[in-house]
């Protein structure tokens, strides 16, 4: 069982998953920002309502509904206690957030790519299932429960398994893995843009996590860290 001593915030999956699924929609509005598309929150809420907004492209508002539509299957994972950080779990969450979005979804790339503003190039599409491998032990020799969800992230990232919709993917990794043992999710809010772009170009460079791990711990909502401090018995 994790704890996260730096906080004293104690698991609690029910409230987790509860806090996350109140936040969709602003999740959503804040994911599709982050990628470029400027959508209002009432907007992204009207479309999760299945209302088409006028003055966006079916795309975009594609790419929104596949938010939600991944957030879903994230938690139906959590209460069936089948989430885990596997590669069939990367594939089936690409494969619902990068539908109609990635050249191919739900299956690592066939090609080589490029990260727009960084020299850094990712490993060929035939080292792929090797590095998945390198990634997993990575992951998995964490002790500490935001350093793990954040490695799966950001390595997911660096390798760019996927021709695109990588970033998102490893973001859903991440707060998987939290919500899977009852820890508050990490949410990159939109107005802080400029700052994680930087830093994300920096890492592609240096593969040095310390300063994204710092900047996506202070992403976490101070508000929720104090309920998880209180032990909150929600749904148990």
């Amino acid at each position: 069982m994790f704890t996260e001593t730096k906080w004293g915030m104690k698991p609690n999956i029910p409230l987790a998953k509860q806090l996350a699924k109140r936040d969709v929609p602003a999740l959503v509005y804040d994911a599709v920002n982050l990628e470029g598309v400027a959508m209002t929150l009432p907007e992204v809420q009207t479309i999760l309502d299945g209302i088409t907004v006028g003055g966006h492209r079916i795309s975009d508002q594609n790419m929104a509904l596949n938010q939600a539509k991944t957030w879903e299957r994230i938690f139906e994972l959590v209460d069936s206690s089948e989430f885990l950080f596997s590669k069939d779990t990367a594939l089936l969450l690409h494969n619902i957030a990068g539908e109609e979005e990635a050249l191919e979804w739900g299956k690592f790339r066939s090609g080589y790519v490029s990260i727009t503003g960084s020299d850094y190039e990712p490993p060929a599409p035939q080292d792929l299932n090797e590095k998945w491998t390198e990634v997993q032990t990575l992951v998995d020799a964490c002790n500490d429960i935001y350093d793990r969800a954040i490695t799966a992230f950001l390595q997911m990232a660096r390798a760019q398994f996927f021709w695109d919709v990588n970033k998102r993917t490893g973001r859903f990794m991440m707060n998987g893995i939290l919500l899977s043992v009852g820890f508050p999710i990490i949410n990159v809010p939109a107005k802080r843009q400029q700052e994680f772009n930087t830093l994300m170009l920096d890492f592609y460079a240096s593969n040095d996590m310390q300063p994204m791990n710092q900047f996506l711990r202070s992403c976490l909502n101070k508000q929720i860290i104090k309920n998880f401090q209180l032990d909150l018995n929600i749904g148990q």
